[in-house]
């Protein structure tokens, strides 16, 4: 395959809707030559529509996923003038003396990295153990287990994956490894659960691959950091809009909200999908909205 046909493969791949677009445009205010930064960038589905929703937008889009950097440059080419793409995850991010006046952050992996096999983030295709969405760090969810010990595997998968059964998959893990693919993974997984718990409404692997991809990516210690920072990224009334989609995630938006003196809390209650929404993009059924404001301090 030629690198221009790989590169329109990747930003195809990459084009997704996103999830609450109006509570989002709404809950940041969106303002003529206004500053915002798109803190997962993704498929730039949410990019797009703070651009679109005023004049001389000026955005700053982030993403610690290449493929997903280069596919919103595609997509954001008419905006190429007014948009900045940096490769980081959120909390490194270092704006200096920048000052947006919103912040949104749409947590967690996107639909596009589930959707590519080859990324070892779903048990649904064969594929390698990765799950990284940063390719360039080392950590893989094919060295937590098959390296790690026990009782570490298994809180890994209690604590985020809330998986009531962690000790017996660990075990079997531990057992039966090493695993070199997801769908050997999942196999074994499955086997640790009664047979009659074995066919529910969700795969009995699920919140083990959850909890592996969190582990991988430090994902709520890299939500937790971004939480103390953001704030002061800030102007005075700037928005911070952070969409979840799992109660980890949301938890801790939730009580980082209510306990940062820097912020005023505006929805009081999570923004969801109407039902119509999420009929189009099932992606949305989840998905939470929390938005607070930078309070206006007297100096």
């Amino acid at each position: 395959m030629s690198e221009d046909a790989s590169q329109d493969k990747i930003s195809s791949s990459f084009f997704h809707l996103p999830v609450l677009p109006q509570p989002v445009v709404e809950g940041l205010q969106v303002k003529a030559g206004g500053r915002y930064l798109d803190a997962t960038v993704g498929g730039a589905g949410h990019s797009l529509l703070i651009l679109q929703a005023a004049p001389e937008v000026q955005l700053v889009a982030l993403d610690q996923d290449l493929q997903a950097i280069a596919a919103a440059q595609e997509r954001l080419s008419d905006f190429k003038e007014q948009v900045t793409f940096v490769h980081t995850n959120f909390a490194q991010f270092a704006p200096e003396t920048l000052q947006f006046d919103g912040i949104l952050a749409d947590i967690g992996v996107s639909s596009t990295q589930l959707d590519q096999a080859q990324r070892g983030f779903s048990f649904r295709q064969e594929a390698p153990l990765d799950m990284r969405m940063d390719s360039t760090q080392a950590l893989t969810a094919e060295e937590i287990v098959n390296h790690w010990d026990e009782k570490t595997i298994a809180d890994t998968i209690y604590e985020y994956g809330e998986e009531r059964l962690s000790r017996r998959i660990a075990r079997r893990i531990v057992e039966q490894r090493p695993f070199q693919t997801t769908t050997d993974l999942a196999y074994a997984i499955a086997g640790a659960f009664p047979p009659k718990a074995r066919h529910g409404r969700i795969h009995p692997a699920t919140r083990s691959f959850q909890a592996l991809r969190i582990a991988v990516n430090g994902e709520l210690t890299v939500l937790r950091e971004f939480l103390a920072q953001a704030p002061d990224w800030l102007a005075p009334e700037g928005r911070l809009a952070i969409i979840s989609f799992h109660s980890l995630e949301d938890r801790i938006v939730k009580y980082a909200y209510r306990e940062d003196e820097r912020l005023q809390i505006i929805t009081k209650k999570p923004l969801v999908a109407t039902p119509e929404e999420v009929r189009e993009n099932k992606r949305s059924r989840s998905a939470k909205l929390r938005v607070a404001e930078r309070k206006v301090t007297n100096t």
